[in-house]
């Protein structure tokens, strides 16, 4: 394992902010630290840094317990939120600064910062003043400060935020491309779901200064532990429900075959489908009907806000177009039912598959 985060609390006063955090980070992976603002992840990558002390547990880098090594001496590197670049300075003297403080030979720079702008798809840009980039070449020169010092770890935190969307998608794919050509591990801080979704090897969810869940974006998408991941991740019908038993549900007044077990029978549960696996079909057709409230354009289809007669909402995303207040059916296969326990954690939640599946 390159790096551990064991037991690890973070307190200001009286005010805890992380709370016995344990993460595990592998060679070679692009990790994603997602939660909304507030969370604490930002703080997780400052205390990896070495920017921040902790109040208990221990980081453990390559075998070696790193608690109180102090950060330049740590073999990670960190890319800001505002790029903190120096103004004054050209594109050159900007990625070779770090090398210029260890006293590096001038031929070596040269060699380096030449290799790493290539890399970064700035060659030629040596002589540019910093105030006469675009926000994406500054983006790319930070990254290239960053990599010049060959970090075993790349710490990314939310350094897409300031992107208007076109170039925020297009450095997505650059960033995701560079770590994948490098082979170094990153470890990115972003509150977009989207964005982790997409870049991510391994994702960790925080909320309130806990892992509430870790996991592939297939994983964290497709089986949300609790009410906060569905909902936070992605978007979600969420609707309460019963298991009646294994492989049986009940909600909405009907009894729904799905593929979840290893719940006590007659347990409240909660339900969640997502939009894009509610098929439209004709009004009696499906498993549920639905009055259409509202249809608004996506570009790459339809998003739909439904009432049944019970009242509940049903967001639907379809390529197919319906009018407000056309009545539909909405139909769903088993597997497109996910059953969550109410504020189940990530270890209880492993806990009951795994003595599920012993007991299959």
């Amino acid at each position: 394992m390159l790096l551990e985060l064991k037991n690890v609390s973070k307190s200001y006063d009286d005010n805890e902010v992380l709370k016995n955090i344990d993460i595990e980070i592998e060679q070679g992976k692009f990790y994603t630290l997602l939660g909304p603002s507030g969370c604490g992840k930002t703080t997780i990558l400052r205390l990896i840094a070495g920017f921040e002390k902790l109040t208990s547990g221990d980081i453990v880098f390559e075998g070696a317990d790193i608690t109180q090594i102090n950060a330049e001496k740590r073999n990670v590197n960190t890319v800001f939120q505002d790029y903190a670049l120096f103004p004054h300075l050209n594109v050159y003297e900007n990625v070779a600064f770090g090398l210029k403080l260890k006293k590096v030979a001038k031929n070596i720079i040269d060699e380096k910062v030449s290799k790493i702008l290539k890399l970064v798809r700035l060659e030629g840009f040596e002589r540019r003043h910093i105030d006469e980039m675009s926000g994406g070449q500054k983006q790319r020169v930070a990254i290239a400060r960053a990599l010049i010092n060959e970090p075993k770890i790349l710490l990314l935190d939310e350094p897409l935020s300031a992107l208007d969307l076109k170039l925020r998608t297009d450095m997505q794919y650059e960033l995701r491309e560079l770590q994948q050509e490098l082979g170094i591990t990153f470890i990115f801080v972003t509150h977009d779901q989207e964005e982790a979704l997409a870049m991510s090897d391994w994702i960790y969810v925080i909320n309130e200064g806990e892992v509430v869940q870790s996991g592939t974006p297939v994983d964290i998408y497709d089986e949300p532990i609790n009410h906060f991941v569905a909902d936070f991740i992605g978007e979600s019908n969420i609707v309460d429900g019963v298991m009646k038993e294994d492989y049986l549900v009940e909600f909405n007044g009907k009894e729904f075959e799905c593929l979840d077990g290893g719940m006590r029978a007659n347990e409240a549960v909660e339900v969640v489908i997502r939009p894009e696996d509610l098929d439209i079909v004709a009004e009696g057709a499906g498993q549920v009907d639905v009055r259409v409230d509202m249809v608004l354009f996506r570009g790459v289809h339809y998003e739909m806000s439904c009432y049944d007669n019970l009242g509940h909402e049903w967001l639907v995303h379809s390529t197919k177009h319906v009018e407000s207040n056309e009545i539909i059916g909405l139909d769903f296969e088993p597997e497109d039912i996910h059953i969550m326990r109410f504020n189940e954690t990530e270890e209880a939640f492993d806990k009951r598959i795994e003595e599920y599946a012993n007991e299959e």
